[in-house]
């Protein structure tokens, strides 16, 4: 088969899959689905997980979220996010009440009309990349120009490519993108049917070990932070549950500062890593140890951010972005934690 045609075969897979994701309101194919009694029972707490986000994995590990509301008669149900844009797309859906995702996701989403609001920080990561293959000659940004980049829109990669080709002075016209969610970017990657890859960990960091790919470009600075959003309408109708959620990711903060090595074990058994690679994400390119309380740190990079996003119209208008700056974060609960 052509690598031409190996490509359009994953491009059709992806457009299918974020057809059937919108027709299971927001589940997309290889995440777990809630029910559709779940998605309307005011007694289940319906809560992503994602392999980026270790937090989330040692409380599901842990089972605290289901022992705290079970004498309330709360059951928890856990729904796997591909990405950034599966746990928004969720939100909106409603099939989630909180989900993880990195920052910039959220802030283009409720600049785009979606009824989210962020309340809290779960980590500071590094974990977007600009990637080649092993045998490529592409070794700056500045020559990707007229190539072929697999990326998964409305991700921290995707973004983070956007900054990085605006800081050559190079847009998304200058380049061909694909967007493929990150496995298939990744497989995309591997055989040759794209020259760079925007990549995400712990994907980047398995591709390096078992593919060879070499990272030509990681910026920390780009990164938009990893986010805890609430749709506004669980957010104002149960806020006792986003304290209760909240709490959980600082004990889970805790735990893994106390438990490195069984951090790494949950992340490499759920995530399905080497626990080397395991132990290169969780512990060299994730920093956990940061405040809870969503603020100005986070503000100032996605005012950055938002001004590239307007421009390559991922956010309607600065307008839409500046309301959007202005009203997405609700630091009342997370403060109450006093970190």
């Amino acid at each position: 088969m052509s690598s031409s045609k190996k490509l359009n075969r994953l491009v059709k897979s992806a457009a299918a899959a974020s057809i059937a994701l919108l027709a299971l309101a927001g589940c997309a194919p290889g995440e777990s689905a809630p029910t559709e009694s779940a998605a309307t029972d005011s007694k289940v707490l319906l809560l992503d997980y994602a392999y980026w986000n270790p937090l989330s994995l040692v409380i599901k590990d842990q089972g605290w979220l289901e022992e705290e509301l079970a004498a309330d008669g709360y059951t928890v149900e856990w729904v796997l996010s591909a990405g950034s844009s599966k746990a928004i797309e969720n939100l909106n859906a409603e099939a989630i009440n909180i989900g993880s995702s990195a920052g910039a996701a959220a802030l283009s989403a409720r600049a785009n009309g979606v009824a989210l609001t962020t309340v809290g920080v779960f980590s500071q990561p590094n974990w977007a990349s600009i990637v080649v293959g092993k045998d490529s000659d592409i070794s700056s940004v500045l020559e990707l120009k007229g190539k072929k980049i697999a990326a998964a829109s409305g991700t921290d990669p995707y973004f983070h490519l956007l900054q990085a080709l605006n800081e050559v002075g190079l847009s998304a016209a200058d380049v061909e993108i694909v967007n493929l969610i990150h496995a298939d970017g990744q497989k995309a990657l591997e055989s040759g049917d794209v020259d760079a890859w925007a990549g995400l960990d712990p994907l980047t960091a398995t591709s390096e070990k078992s593919a060879g790919s070499k990272i030509i470009y990681n910026n920390p600075a780009f990164a938009s932070w990893g986010v805890l959003s609430a749709t506004d309408k669980f957010l104002a109708e149960k806020p006792e549950l986003v304290e209760v959620v909240l709490k959980q990711y600082e004990k889970a903060r805790q735990w893994i500062l106390d438990n490195q090595n069984g951090a790494v074990a949950i992340l490499a058994r759920d995530a399905q890593l080497d626990e080397d690679v395991a132990s290169t994400v969780l512990l060299e390119r994730t920093n956990i140890d940061v405040s809870i309380v969503p603020g100005a740190t986070q503000l100032a990079v996605w005012t950055t951010i938002s001004k590239v996003l307007v421009a390559e119209g991922a956010i309607k208008s600065q307008a839409a972005a500046d309301e959007a700056l202005a009203t997405i974060l609700d630091d009342s609960i997370a403060k109450k934690l006093g970190n």
